[in-house]
């Protein structure tokens, strides 16, 4: 599938890897390819968010998405229904962080290394999460005929997943829908 990547979206895929080395986390997550698309310029992706206005709130999204990964990766949704059944998740963390420290819920600086076949000393993963957006992007690609996945389509995708970092685009206004249009004029 990685053949089929245009320039551009590997560079996205290789910004995730930078995103999650430089944060210290154990894996590639869908989280980190959202930041590499806000580091690009002069791609169809940039295009689109700057278009959009999710260029200009870079900070609120990189917050967002470090409160998301504190609650151990639940979205709002899913801290609002637990509230409902009377599980504060807030004190939850906070208690969590009291023993094991600042962060212990977001997967950051426990990295463990891993021997055997296949498997690299430090070598960081892509969550099946971040998984499931490039094989979206291969889908969507495939879907709208194009011949090459593009950083695009990997946009498209992590506004099709159900998730933190779904629900993070939405609430600055990028979905499905605003990108296509802004892209597509559909």
């Amino acid at each position: 599938m990685f053949e089929r990547f245009t320039k551009g979206a590997r560079d996205v895929v290789t910004g995730a890897v930078e995103q999650s080395e430089r944060a210290g986390a154990d894996s590639i997550d869908d989280g980190h390819l959202l930041l590499a698309l806000l580091d690009r310029e002069g791609t169809r992706a940039s295009f689109a968010l700057a278009a959009l206005g999710a260029d200009r709130r870079r900070e609120d999204i990189v917050l967002a998405l470090a409160e998301a990964r504190r609650r151990g990766g639940l979205t709002h949704a899913e801290t609002e229904a637990l509230a409902g059944l009377g599980i504060d998740v807030e004190e939850i963390v906070s208690r969590v962080e009291q023993t094991h420290g600042a962060g212990a819920l977001a997967g950051v600086g426990a990295r463990r290394e891993r021997k055997g076949i296949g498997a690299w000393i430090g070598h960081r993963g892509f969550t099946p999460g971040a998984k499931d957006i490039l094989e979206r992007a291969l889908r969507i690609a495939t879907a709208r005929r194009d011949r090459s996945i593009g950083d695009e389509h990997i946009l498209l995708a992590l506004t099709t997943r159900p998730g933190v970092t779904a629900e993070v685009l939405a609430d600055h206004g990028v979905t499905r829908l605003t990108v296509e249009r802004v892209l597509y004029q559909s």
